[in-house]
């Protein structure tokens, strides 16, 4: 996969959006479609299902030169061999006060589980911090605007991902109700990178709305 500050597209195979579709051949629609980075993210799945869908992403993704994220299990993500997790704060609090996942560490509180690259997601300037001082390897800035995947979050509006553009290190991408109405106001906000879930799995053509999302952001 590509260095986590060369991508730029993320994308998600969420179950809670296949109606009925494959993951893995949402997965391929992703890869043709420009995707550097695709989050399997199942929520009402057990450990044993996302492992077996997974495994049928896994070698897609890595045909396509594109990173696989497994959503809140790094112990899967290692076990598979997917590049990356991405934690939610719950995730990341409990992995601070139950490290037995994580290894030693140059520094207390870096996060390194066993190579596999860790995200995680912020809703505010102060859990960026937490996240970088902990040794994240990017962040999530968000919700944006409000999304129907997380209704209950207040979004954290341009304004922080203003504060993101001025002030992150690691490669960050903006988050959240995220479609091709708005997506230039979040690049002229001074997001570089964007994660995008509804707007690209409810499209009819996968594939041609990922495209559609990397000719906004190279124009």
């Amino acid at each position: 996969m590509k260095p986590l500050a060369e991508c730029r597209l993320y994308t998600f195979v969420d179950t809670a959006y296949l109606h009925g579709r494959a993951p893995e051949g949402v997965a391929q629609q992703l890869c043709e479609g420009g995707s550097d980075l695709i989050q399997f993210r199942a929520k009402k799945s057990s450990p044993e299902e996302i492992c077996r869908m997974a495994e049928k992403i896994l070698p897609i993704t890595r045909a396509a030169g594109v990173g696989l994220v497994i959503n809140d299990y790094p112990d899967i993500a290692r076990d598979l061999g997917a590049e990356l997790c991405h934690l939610g704060q719950e995730d990341f609090a409990q992995l601070k006060i139950h490290p037995a996942s994580r290894e030693a560490a140059p520094r207390q509180g870096e996060l390194k589980i066993a190579g596999v690259k860790i995200g995680l997601s912020t809703h505010s300037p102060e859990q960026a911090k937490d996240a970088i001082n902990s040794g994240a390897d990017y962040i999530a800035v968000g919700p944006v605007f409000a999304t129907g995947t997380k209704p209950t979050a207040k979004p954290v509006t341009l304004e922080y991902v203003r504060w993101a553009a001025a002030h992150v290190p690691v490669p960050w991408f903006a988050i959240g109700g995220i479609n091709l109405e708005n997506v230039a106001e979040v690049l002229g906000a001074g997001a570089k990178r964007i994660c995008v879930v509804s707007a690209i799995l409810n499209a009819t053509d996968v594939a041609a709305a990922c495209r559609e999302f990397r000719k906004r952001m190279e124009a």
